[in-house]
This record gives C-alpha cells, structure tokens and sequence, in this order.
C-alpha cells in the first residue's frame, strides 16, 4: 500500500519507504539553495564577519525546510497543500545586491519582510488574478520556466563557476551523474525507477571524488550543534527600496503559480484548484517575510523539484513534509548541511540536464491543452520570441536606455517578461480571431 501511496497526493506512507525519495529532492536543491544567500551576503563591500555569514549559511536550510512544511501542510490559507520544495530565489539576487551595497544589510532584511507581507495579502487575492490569466498565459509562463533553467544547467554541468569552467573533470563528471540517472531509469523495476536522481548523484559524487573536484568544508571551527539566529542585523526600511522588492515579489508570485501550475499539469494530471494557487502564492510571501528577520533573501518554489516530481511522479506529500524536516535538521546541525554543500555544482548539472525537461515539456502540452488557435500561437510565440531574445544574447545592448527599474525587473529574468508579454497580449486580441474564408475564397 505503501508504494502506490508514493504516487498520490494523499495517503500513509512508510517514513522508511518515504526516505529516500526525500533525501533526492533535498539533495537537488540544497546547494542551489544556498547560492542567492552567498552572492549576496557574500559581496567584499559588506564585510559580513565570518561567524554572522556561517549563521546566514544555517539560517538557509532552517527556513527552507519550514517554508517546504508550511508548503506542503497548510495553516489557514497559507499554503497549498502541494509537495512543493521550497527555497532561497534567484530572482531577486540582483536588486538585492544593489540594495545591499546602497543602504546595508538591514535595508535587505527590511525589505524582504515587508514585500513578502505584500505577496501574501496579493496571494489571499489569488481568485482575481486567476481570472485575467488565461490557461495559454499559465501554459506560456511554465514552458518559459523551462526555458529559462536550460542555461544554468548547462552552467552547473560544466563546473559553475569555477575559474577552469569546462575541464575534462568537470564534463565527465557531469556525463557520468546524466548516463547514471538515465540507465537505472532504464533498468530498475516498480518504484526503484524514481529513485534514478539519487543513484545518479551517488556514481557523479564518486566519480568526483576520484577526479579530486570534492571540496571539503573546514569542520573544525563549525559547532556540532547551533540554533538558529535571529535578526543578525537591525532591519531598515527605505521607500524606494520596498517599492522595487515588492514589484519583483509579483514576478516571484508568477513564478510560484506556473510552478505549482506544471506540478499540478505534469504529475497530478489535473488543473489546479482556486485554493492552491492562493495557497502557494501566500506561503511564498508570508514565509519570505518570515525568512527575512532571520536574515534571508525571499524563498519560492523550486523548479528544479518541480521537475523531477514530474518525472518521478512520487506526488506524496509526506515525501515533502520529510524532505523540509531533513533541511530543518540541517539547519540545527551544521556539519550536515555543511557535509550536503561539497556535491560538486557538476553533478548538479548532471541532474537537471535530466530533470529540467520535464517543465518546459508540461508547458508544451499546457499549450497544446490551451489549443492551438491562430490567437493562442500569437500569444506563445511572441511571448516566447521576446522574453528567449531580449534576456540572452541582446541583454546588454537592448536595455541599455531603459530605466534602472525596467532593467532590474526584465533584463536577467526571462520568465518575468514572457509573463507579461503573454498577459498584455491576452487582453488586448480580439478573442475570436480564426481565420474563416469568405464564399468567394470557398469558390
């Protein structure tokens, strides 16, 4: 019974059976989890002390897992009740950055917990904004998402960031995690197949390891155990400030909705309920506001466990109730979260290369449900077209005279600028716009 409980949304489930398949979703997200928090925190012209940025580090985990826990288990009207993994989001480093070095740490901290107060009263709202987002808007945004991850991908495959990105090690090592993933999907039998992520980070660690890419953490200065802190730095609130943050919170929103949107489509086969989506949305921001007096950048669903939900198809919510306690228990033990940080960004890569797919292939069939009508085309397309063109190659020369707000909103976030071109083009088509030829034409 068990097994079959995997895959719905509902029922009991062995926590031994449940394990593994939580331990592979935290394992897809942990690092990337961290990342938005050391880019910004981690900028030389804060000089946040070492002690300050390690109970950042821990802070990480610990609000990730709570955000996951309110995700997947309601209270109130905050949450969807979705397995939703939930983490720190990229989307917001840039503007951050910029606020950090401007006014302060304080001045990140005061404007993550006001603006996530405005997602979560915008998310309570939720049952208007359904109403002028059309299913080929939701099916456009989720295959944008898609789109927009293949990049960091292909980034992570090839060693991040570091300074020899695209050495032998790092491409093997990548290769070796992907061919794993896909041969024991191939070959395991029954619910053992929705285990392949694991195996294939265990054979790319391994392989790492004999590539000697693992970078191991200075244990000795970490405590065994530490709680987490709370208000590391005084929060401060500046107009301007709040106003850009909480104009990004509606993008984060969008974001979360074509999310739990591709979940519902992918691995639930079914449309979302008014509920849910208000549900996401508000425990995106309220627990953003939340994560902020301990320090965080805002938190938003993972797409990168959205995807590999989809391919599994192990929906069980109990999955992601254990997943968010593994990430709390991170959090109170550093040395094991520290321990999860030494995956190397290539066996990431190695994983989503895989697993990323699985989005922007729910957005196609979102499209092809929506119906493939001249209008529809035209929304997708140009959508499409605009958000791929203007945020990739011609970034830097198109946005050039555009003010400093447009350019935080649009010019590094894909997904935000196929979202409204889409809702923009919705409302002003004329809804009927089928080609129909005339008698003569007929003749």
């Amino acid at each position: 019974m068990g097994k079959n409980n995997l895959m719905e949304l509902t029922g009991k489930v062995n926590p031994l059976k449940a394990f593994p398949f939580a331990i592979q979703q935290v394992l897809a997200m942990f690092v990337t989890n961290l990342t938005p928090l050391m880019l910004i925190a981690g900028m030389p012209v804060l000089e946040i002390p070492n002690d300050v940025y390690l109970a950042l580090c821990q802070n990480a985990m610990t609000i990730a897992g709570i955000a996951t826990l309110i995700q997947s288990t309601p209270i109130w009207k905050i949450g969807s009740g979705l397995p939703i993994f939930m983490g720190m989001s990229f989307t917001f480093v840039v503007p951050l950055c910029n606020i950090a070095v401007q006014y302060g740490y304080g001045a990140v901290m005061g404007t993550v917990i006001v603006g996530g107060v405005f997602e979560g009263l915008l998310g309570l709202s939720a049952k208007y904004l359904k109403k002028i987002i059309a299913p080929i808007v939701s099916a456009t945004v989720v295959t944008g998402i898609g789109l927009s991850l293949f990049g960091s991908a292909a980034r992570s495959f090839g060693g991040g960031y570091a300074t020899d990105f695209g050495a032998a090690s790092y491409l093997v090592t990548g290769f070796v995690t992907m061919v794993a993933c896909i041969l024991w999907q191939v070959l395991a039998k029954g619910t053992k197949k929705q285990l392949s992520i694991l195996i294939g980070m265990v054979a790319g660690y391994i392989t790492a390891l004999c590539f000697g890419i693992v970078q191991f953490n200075d244990f000795s200065s970490i405590k065994i155990f530490a709680l987490p802190k709370i208000l590391p730095y005084t929060p401060t609130f500046h107009f301007d400030a709040i106003l850009t943050i909480c104009i990004i919170y509606i993008v984060s929103a969008t974001e979360t909705m074509g999310d739990a949107t591709a979940l519902a489509h992918g691995a639930l086969h079914r449309n979302l309920a008014p509920g849910e989506i208000s549900g996401a949305i508000t425990a995106d921001g309220f627990c953003s506001s939340l994560g902020g007096v301990f320090g965080m950048p805002p938190v938003t669903s993972f797409s990168e466990t959205i995807g590999l939900t989809i391919m599994t198809k192990v929906v069980n919510r109990n999955v992601a109730r254990i997943g968010a306690l593994v990430l709390i228990v991170c959090g109170f033990f550093p040395p094991i979260g520290y321990f999860f940080t030494s995956i190397p960004t290539s066996v990431i890569g190695g994983v989503l290369i895989v697993v990323l797919g699985q989005i922007f292939v729910s957005g196609i069939q979102m499209i092809a449900d929506a119906g493939f009508t001249t209008r529809n085309k035209l929304i997708a397309s140009i959508s499409l077209a605009m958000g791929v063109g203007f945020t990739t190659a011609t970034q830097s020369e198109i946005w050039v005279y555009m003010p400093e707000l447009i350019k935080a909103l649009f010019a590094e976030n894909m997904v935000a600028l196929i979202f409204v071109v889409s809702l923009i083009l919705n409302l002003v088509l004329p809804k009927n716009m089928e080609f129909k030829p005339s008698g003569k034409e007929k003749n």
